[in-house]
């Protein structure tokens, strides 16, 4: 068996690790589980890369307080990958031989395994059946983002939810990186005022923002499109920022560099199918450079049909490269969002303006994209940031603060832990420790289904407007929950509304 690399995220995102050693304040403190404290029993529905970051976990520095009982996914191969790392980890020697289910055997695999929790890292647009179910069938749920892809979902959840007063946990891992909280820390203290207004834009480069149009997300209606997808990362965070909640949204965008029509335009000549077997082309992927990749998807091919590496200027594609966005919130500000994923560099820059002031976080993820020595994509898991090293654009994060008549000063962030900004370590602590986590977190982390409501409205909305070119009412959305407190709602305010057809 190729050896697993406990990779957190995508292999083309950046490698946006922090550190080994958290500073001060930055991971809640937690207590030693009592002895003789049952483990919670989990399974995994969805055995795709995104699934590592949970299996590690609980195989790992999580396995005093959790244990993985079963597997639920249509692929068998997926299944074969992850049940195999679990064997090596136990030194079984062997496989796990942890029990397997099919999506239609759901509630089976509940009641015959006793699950107590479901991690749900499926495509999305099966999160929302899949939590529903979930729930019925007696299991608390951790889903992975977005919650769901459209109203429909929130609705189909938010009813699960009051029906079976049962718990969902969102695992939105952005919030814990050091940098975004540092960010809610001076807002939420005051220093600059009242909030009157936020920039935020998001840059994907052509390694990872490609891949979204090589994999099934390229199909809006499995993955809700980049509003949904990548921006309710982005749209929780301006959420949890402001700890305000979305009212209206107006969204313009287009698919303008990948896809086969946006190729042609710029004669790009023929394209091959998918990248496997492509040499020499920034724009394939090859998944046999990476063997998670190619032990996941290329030898799972037989069982589903499934190609990881399809090529990003293949006709077909139905979500938006190119993106803005502007939504106003009950509290009065206003957000002013853009989203490319076409850039040569990856990372994001947000300004927040206030009464008394203003604070600016500018993020870069990686500087420029290094290509291999035949000019394809470089998906050498050694490339550090050093590798990549540039005066101009260095890798890094600068939290400034300015207020009125005065200097601008530079805002100390601490080091995190783990992927994603130093953010994915301290998460799972939350997410698979929280019962033992000594009092309350300040800066209010950890994420529910709420939050993921909250999120996907935003996206919904804005997935709307596109179709309209009008502005969209969140309530208007028919949600099943009211934003600002979590009680139920009606559905669509008129028939024929944006509930009902996104």
């Amino acid at each position: 068996m190729t050896a697993y690399r406990p990779v957190d995220q995508n292999p083309t995102a950046p490698a946006s690790g922090t550190g080994a050693q958290a500073g001060p304040g930055v991971v809640p403190e937690f207590t030693d589980p009592p002895a003789g404290r049952r483990r919670t029993r989990y399974a995994v529905a969805g055995t795709g890369h995104r699934a590592g970051m949970y299996v590690t976990a609980l195989t790992g520095e999580h396995s005093d307080v959790g244990e993985l009982v079963a597997w639920l996914d249509p692929n068998p191969a997926r299944i074969d990958y992850y049940d195999a790392y679990v064997g090596e980890v136990l030194g079984t020697g062997a496989p796990a031989g942890l029990p397997r289910y099919r999506p239609e055997g759901l509630e089976v695999m509940i009641a015959e395994q006793a699950v107590d929790v479901v991690v749900v890292t499926s495509v999305d647009r099966t999160h929302a059946e899949l939590v529903d179910r979930a729930l019925r069938a007696g299991a608390d749920v951790v889903v992975e983002k977005p919650l769901t892809t459209d109203a429909d979902g929130c609705r189909r959840i938010t009813a699960a939810v009051a029906d079976t007063g049962r718990d969902v946990v969102m695992t939105f891992n952005y919030r814990y990186a050091p940098r975004n909280s540092s960010l809610r820390r001076l807002i939420s203290s005051g220093a600059i005022g009242q909030v009157t207004g936020v920039h935020l834009e998001w840059a994907l480069d052509t390694m990872h923002g490609a891949d979204y149009f090589r994999r099934w997300h390229r199909d809006k209606a499995n993955s809700g499109g980049l509003l949904v997808h990548k921006a309710s990362h982005h749209f929780d965070l301006v959420n949890w920022w402001l700890d305000d909640v979305p009212v209206r949204v107006f969204a313009s965008g287009a698919l303008r560099f990948y896809g086969d029509r946006n190729a042609a335009a710029r004669g790009m000549g023929p394209r091959p199918e998918r990248g496997t077997g492509t040499h020499g082309d920034p724009f394939s992927l090859d998944l046999r450079d990476d063997p998670r990749l190619e032990a996941l998807y290329l030898r799972a091919e037989g069982h589903d049909g499934y190609l990881r590496d399809q090529d990003p200027f293949a006709p077909g594609i139905t979500i938006e490269d190119n993106l803005s966005v502007l939504v106003d919130y009950a509290g009065g500000a206003t957000l002013s969002y853009s989203l490319n994923a076409h850039s040569p560099w990856e990372g994001y820059k947000v300004t927040v303006n206030g009464t008394q002031g203003r604070a600016e976080l500018h993020v870069v993820e990686r500087g420029y994209l290094q290509l291999d020595t035949d000019g394809g994509i470089d998906l050498d898991p050694s490339a550090s940031a050093a590798d990549l090293a540039d005066d101009v654009r260095p890798t890094g994060h600068r939290l400034v603060l300015q207020r009125h008549w005065s200097r601008a000063e530079e805002v100390p962030v601490p080091e995190g832990i783990g992927g994603h900004g130093g953010g994915d370590a301290i998460l799972l602590k939350d997410v698979f420790r929280r019962e033992l986590r000594v009092g309350t977190d300040p800066l209010s982390r950890s994420a529910g289904y709420l939050d993921g409501v909250r999120a996907v409205a935003i996206g919904a909305a804005a997935n709307h407007s596109l179709v309209t070119g009008l502005p969209v009412m969140v309530d208007d959305l028919g949600l099943g929950v009211r934003l600002a407190d979590g009680s139920p709602s009606a559905g669509p305010s008129r028939p024929g509304g944006a509930g009902t057809i996104l």
